[in-house]
C-alpha cells in the first residue's frame, strides 16, 4: 500500500514508557501478525518515519502497532501525545518474518519484541493452533494480554533481562514438523536468544528473525 494518511483510534498505555496505538485500517490494507509498518509524522516541516510491527492478531476495521518510547526521543513522545482522530501517514506492509497460518508457533521476543509476539500468539490460537511465547524484560510489555494468554492455554514464559534463555526456550518448543519460530527484538537479543535456540535443540536457520535495530 502507498503512503496513506490514517486516523488513530486510540493511544494506550501498555507498560512503562510503552504504548499501543490503534490506528483505522486503510481500504486496501491487509497485512498478517509479524509484519511491519513505515510509519510518518510530520514534526516542525520535516517529515520524520520509523518501523513499527503489527502488534494485532488481525487487521479488519483496525490495526494496533506497540511502540516502545523512549522521553529523549524525536517520535515515541509525539506518538504519545497523539489523540483519537490524529492522523498519522501510514505505508506497507513489510517484511518476511510473519505467521502464515502455522498450526504450532513459539515466539521469542525481547522487549517491544513482545508486540508481535501476543499478535501471532493470539492469532494462532483463534485458527484453533497452539502457541508459546519466551519473553525476555526486565519491565513487561503487555502483562494483561500476556496473562490472558496463559489462561488461553498458550505457555507463556517471563524472564528478566539478564536471565539465561536455553531451559526457558528447551521448555517452549514442541519439537514438531509443523511448528513455526519466530524470534523478535533489538540486535544483542538476537544473538542471546538464536544461542538459546541452538543450545536447546531448536534450528536458528529455519527461524522467522526480525531486528528491531
Amino acid at each position: 500500500m502507498d503512503p496513506t494518511r490514517t486516523p488513530i483510534e486510540a493511544v494506550r498505555s501498555v507498560g512503562p514508557d510503552a504504548i499501543a496505538l490503534d490506528i483505522e485500517t486503510p481500504v486496501d490494507f491487509d497485512a498478517r501478525p509479524g509484519q511491519f509498518v513505515k510509519l510518518s509524522l510530520d514534526v516542525d516541516g520535516e517529515r520524520l518515519s520509523r518501523f513499527y510491527t503489527l502488534s494485532s492478531p488481525g487487521v479488519a476495521e483496525s490495526f494496533e502497532i506497540t511502540v516502545a518510547v523512549d522521553p529523549e526521543g524525536d517520535v515515541g513522545p509525539r506518538l504519545a501525545a497523539l489523540e483519537p482522530g490524529d492522523s498519522v501517514t501510514v505505508a506497507g506492509p513489510l517484511g518476511n518474518a510473519y505467521y502464515e497460518d502455522e498450526p504450532r508457533t513459539t515466539v521469542l521476543a525481547g522487549g517491544p519484541g513482545v508486540g508481535p509476539a501476543v499478535g501471532i500468539a493470539e492469532r494462532t490460537l483463534d485458527d484453533g493452533g497452539e502457541s508459546a511465547i519466551v519473553y525476555r524484560d526486565d519491565d513487561p510489555i503487555h502483562d494483561e494480554r500476556l496473562t490472558a494468554l496463559d489462561d488461553a492455554g498458550a505457555a507463556v514464559s517471563l524472564l528478566d533481562e539478564d536471565e539465561p534463555m536455553t531451559a526457558a526456550v528447551e521448555n517452549a518448543l514442541a519439537g514438531t514438523p509443523d511448528e513455526q519460530v519466530f524470534v523478535y527484538g533489538f540486535a544483542d537479543f538476537l544473538d542471546v536468544a538464536t544461542d538459546a535456540l541452538q543450545a536447546a535443540g531448536g534450528d536458528p536457520d529455519r527461524a522467522k528473525v526480525e531486528n528491531f535495530g
